[in-house]
């Protein structure tokens, strides 16, 4: 079969929009049977590939396991494969870890992205699209909500890796005219996300009788997209956007933290009287952004809206992880402690 295109999708596996990539795969390879479909991962902690186990006899889908700070490696890939097109999701992606785990963000996050403009500069592609969070605009409190064009001020350790890749990624676009495209997401949620991440964490924890751990007082908000509303923005972006763009995929629908666990928690079918029961409240993290929120009328007039009602996307995220969880990634209980912070090594050579 001749292919129209060849497509590498770097990253499906992991939290936030990394596994929302499965859902783009999952999409790419079933809508588009013309692609060739590459997904390069290198299968962290979070990573399994039953994410992609309902694609894996298609003729246009391919798995690679391989890391992208391997420049011999990916320069490799591209060439063998003839990529025309790059989706890159791959980075470390879960705040608290960067708090203990900081120079594994950098080399993932930023030297990954180096290595990736590198390869796809000297094999010319024919487009680069980046996929970066809206957690590089920082705090949004007492400001409109962000367009493309607004400062960045990440304010954590993996914040700031996405911003210095997004850096990298548009100096490889106006030095070398590499064809890229940038996409700042809000939260993303559904199944097939490991327990790490808020949504996904409090629905495990439910699950199993446990708590919902809530960080401060938990008032801070965020923005929630569904995973598969994700991939459809990264589809039109893919073949509607301008090369060069920055393109933010957004939601309106916004809620607290605390707000959100109380929401599960009735999901469930508790009695009001006992949500406090299922609450309790911990430290707060290091540093802890009070909003985040976007503006993404850009992508709107490309024809993009988010589908999914915030309650029906809960219901399926929680009836997908009932009997799930430990046939997907093994023992997750590591994952569901209040800070699963990484060891790291401090300057005396112990553990912190």
């Amino acid at each position: 079969m001749l292919f129209l295109e060849t497509i590498l999708t770097l990253g499906f596996s992991s939290s936030w929009y990394c596994f929302s990539g499965s859902f783009l795969v999952r999409k790419l390879v079933v809508l588009y049977p013309e692609y060739n479909i590459y997904v390069v991962d290198k299968l962290d902690y979070c990573g399994s590939l039953h994410n992609l186990k309902a694609i894996k006899e298609f003729p246009n889908y391919t798995f690679i396991k391989g890391d992208i700070t391997s420049s011999d490696f990916m320069s490799f890939i591209l060439k063998e494969k003839k990529i025309d097109v790059i989706f890159h999701l791959a980075a470390q992606t879960h705040v608290d870890n960067s708090f203990g785990d900081s120079f594994e963000f950098t080399r993932n996050n930023v030297m990954g992205t180096h290595v990736m403009l590198e390869a796809a500069k000297a094999h010319k592609v024919r487009r680069f699209i980046h996929v970066s969070t809206d957690e590089v605009y920082g705090e949004v409190v007492s400001r409109p909500d962000c367009a493309e064009d607004t400062m960045l001020a990440p304010s954590n350790p993996y914040s700031a890796t996405k911003a210095a890749a997004e850096c990298l990624v548009k100096a490889y676009y106006m030095s070398f005219g590499l064809p890229i495209m940038i996409t700042r997401s809000n939260n993303v949620y559904g199944p097939y996300q490991y327990p790490e991440k808020i949504t996904s964490k409090f629905v495990c924890s439910l699950l199993r009788g446990g708590k919902c751990y809530i960080h401060g007082d938990g008032q801070n908000s965020r923005k929630y997209l569904y995973a598969g509303d994700v991939a459809d923005a990264l589809d039109v972006i893919f073949h509607k956007g301008s090369i060069g763009e920055t393109y933010n995929i957004g939601s309106a629908f916004e809620i607290s933290n605390l707000e959100l666990a109380k929401r599960l928690i009735r999901l469930f079918g508790h009695k009001e009287n006992d949500i406090p029961k299922y609450l309790e409240f911990v430290q707060d993290r290091a540093f802890n952004d009070q909003r985040y929120a976007v503006d993404y009328s850009k992508l709107e007039k490309l024809g993009w809206q988010p589908r999914m009602a915030f309650d029906t996307g809960l219901l399926k995220t929680i009836e997908w992880y009932r009997n799930r969880t430990d046939e997907w990634w093994g023992d997750i209980s590591n994952a569901l402690v209040p800070h699963p912070l990484k060891a790291f090594p401090t300057h005396d050579g112990s553990d912190a």
